[in-house]
């Protein structure tokens, strides 16, 4: 993935289901280790009581950490989702936001990991809060990653 983190902002706001959903990715940092993505209510992504459809606030995740993995470990590996978990603490009709973080000691750990050619399973927590600070929503994601085979 060669994309600068300037274009592939612009890309994802472009992206139809993020834009049905009212997803906007804010920030993606220039070395690719940190992503913001927000969503206010509107009257397409409410739910039935008015507030966020939990679908909407799930897709705010998805797939920032996989996008950040196949930037950071580059075409020697195979990077996909594999499992989520999501638990709705809240609900809220206020603007939210998710900071989706990835370490480079995340990056190095799944790296040596997967020199021995097996499947690896790195776990993944992202919270998203409102625009006061309240806890909205806990996000488990786990990817299954592996080094690619030498030809």
């Amino acid at each position: 993935m060669k994309l600068s983190a300037r274009t592939m902002k612009h890309l994802l706001n472009l992206y139809p289901p993020y834009i049905g959903a009212g997803i906007k990715v804010e920030n993606i940092s220039d070395d690719w280790n940190h992503i913001t993505v927000s969503m206010k209510v509107r009257w397409y992504n409410r739910n039935a009581v008015g507030t966020h459809f939990g679908g909407s606030i799930y897709s705010m995740i998805d797939p920032h950490i996989m996008l950040i993995l196949m930037k950071k470990l580059g075409k020697e590996y195979w990077v996909w989702d594999s499992a989520a978990e999501i638990a709705f603490i809240k609900a809220t009709k206020k603007k939210i936001t998710a900071h989706i973080h990835v370490l480079d000691e995340q990056i190095e750990q799944i790296q040596t990991s997967a020199q021995t050619g097996k499947k690896q399973f790195p776990e993944f927590h992202v919270e998203i809060i409102d625009s006061d600070k309240n806890l909205i929503a806990r996000v488990k994601k786990v990817l299954y990653v592996k080094r690619r085979p030498t030809l």
